[in-house]
């Protein structure tokens, strides 16, 4: 379709005059209706499919967010457009389907990176270069300006690797490969959404494991196609693939070991999303595995990015390998004149009483020692659940047994120290004292 099909009026002025023709008045209420039934189909499909509006390239938060909204208008303004262009001289919808075009164009590359990455100052600004430079070229192309801009960008010339290249040319092959990368992103996006989509069972790593190289491959097969449209020669690639494989052995050996450690703690399986585990004096839950780095939150809501190569090569206490059980101990003194038997009973007692501490196996009270002060006993009791803490469970239990030995009037004894003085010192004063009578004498 050439530029006088599409536009009918050679100038501005010309346009504006045919805006304002009674005809342009059926052209609005065609519009208006394609934009009703975009509206009422896009509220049906997305009441039916009940996907989340943060995850879904089709739907918003509000039915213009997505990219269907745009995208039925635009097809319905099409089709009137070829039903009526034989009756009628159309001139208002010869703008609105490109103007619709430029903002399907827009909704679906804003769509597609909220999606794929997260929310960032460098997002927003993509987000915004998308929209004004497909609203740059929808306003050079109504006014008539793109041609000539196109035509003085095919003069502009050089020579690449022996190639004849143009403005023009380059900046197709830039557009090009925006899209072939945006696609890619979005292709691994929504493989990534569907294998974990299950976040239950133990295969949950494996799943990510495989949502990560699907990401990397399709990325860098978008990388590939991109730069061959852009008409870079990929054979010099081999040249920049030995140059990054020294980068890699010398400089960057640190971030490869983090990388393949990544790969090998996600298949594996030695940790997973969910267990609790400590490393470097740092408690806490696996919330996430990267390639690079893995996420351990604490119970106290710190959160410690750990190296992935620390993770292969150092001692890694996984408290929820095998199972989640885990055990506590707590001490307790009390006077030698207490009734043993009764004060492991009420041990037990206090343990039992806390919802969270097993009864299978049971808690165990024994007579450690024979202390300074008193009786020293020990309390052992198991519990399932790490991830909720485990000092307040430990502070639950020690609050029933304070309790406790307090209604049985069970004495827990200060520490006590007793100073005997030397029988000599005694001898001393006794002789200093004799030594002044005398003297005084």
């Amino acid at each position: 379709m050439t530029t006088s099909q599409t536009f009918p009026a050679d100038d501005l002025k010309e346009w504006f005059t045919l805006m304002f023709t009674p005809s342009v008045l059926i052209e609005v209420v065609v519009l208006l209706v394609c934009c009703g039934m975009a509206w009422g189909m896009t509220v049906l499909v997305r009441g039916k499919t009940h996907q989340a509006a943060e995850k879904s390239v089709l739907f918003g938060r509000r039915v213009f967010d997505g990219v269907l909204f745009p995208l039925l208008w635009l097809c319905f303004t099409f089709a009137a457009l070829i039903m009526m262009r034989s009756g009628l001289k159309m001139h208002l919808l010869y703008v609105a389907v490109p103007a619709l075009l430029s903002l399907f164009v827009i909704r679906l590359g804003v769509k597609i990176l909220q999606v794929t990455l997260t929310e960032s100052p460098t997002v927003r600004l993509i987000e915004r270069t998308i929209s004004w430079l497909v609203w740059l070229a929808f306003v050079l192309w109504v006014s008539g300006v793109l041609p000539l801009v196109a035509n003085e960008m095919e003069q502009v010339k050089w020579k690449v690797s022996g190639h004849s290249m143009t403005l023009m040319t380059l900046l197709e092959g830039v557009l090009t490969a925006g899209v072939v990368l945006l696609f890619s992103l979005w292709m691994s996006s929504a493989v990534e959404a569907k294998l974990l989509s299950n976040t239950s069972g133990g295969e949950l790593s494996l799943r990510k494991a495989a949502s990560n190289a699907v990401r990397a491959v399709l990325v860098f097969v978008g990388l590939l196609l991109s730069l061959s449209m852009v008409g870079i020669d990929l054979t010099a690639l081999s040249v920049l693939g030995g140059a990054v494989g020294v980068g890699i052995g010398l400089g960057l050996q640190k971030l490869a070991s983090n990388y393949v450690s990544g790969f090998v703690i996600l298949t594996e399986r030695s940790m997973r999303i969910g267990d609790f585990v400590r490393v470097d004096n740092f408690e806490g839950r696996i919330t996430e595995i990267n390639t690079r780095y893995t996420v351990i939150r604490s119970a106290g809501g710190r959160e410690s990015i750990v190296p992935n190569e620390m993770l292969v090569t150092s001692r890694v206490e996984n408290l929820t390998f095998s199972d989640s059980l885990i055990a506590q101990q707590t001490l307790v003194t009390v006077g030698y004149e207490s009734d043993a038997e009764l004060v492991s009973q009420l041990l037990v007692k206090a343990a039992l009483a806390q919802s969270r501490v097993l009864p299978e196996p049971a808690p165990v009270a024994v007579l450690t020692a024979f202390g300074v002060n008193g009786l020293d006993f020990s309390l052992s009791y198991w519990i399932t659940d790490p991830e909720n803490g485990q000092l307040n469970i430990r502070s639950d239990v020690n609050k029933g047994i304070l309790a406790a030995l307090r209604a049985h009037h069970i004495d827990i004894p200060y520490p006590q120290q007793v100073v005997h003085e030397a029988k000599n010192n005694q001898n001393i004063s006794n002789q200093k004292l004799s030594v002044g009578t005398s003297a005084g004498t």
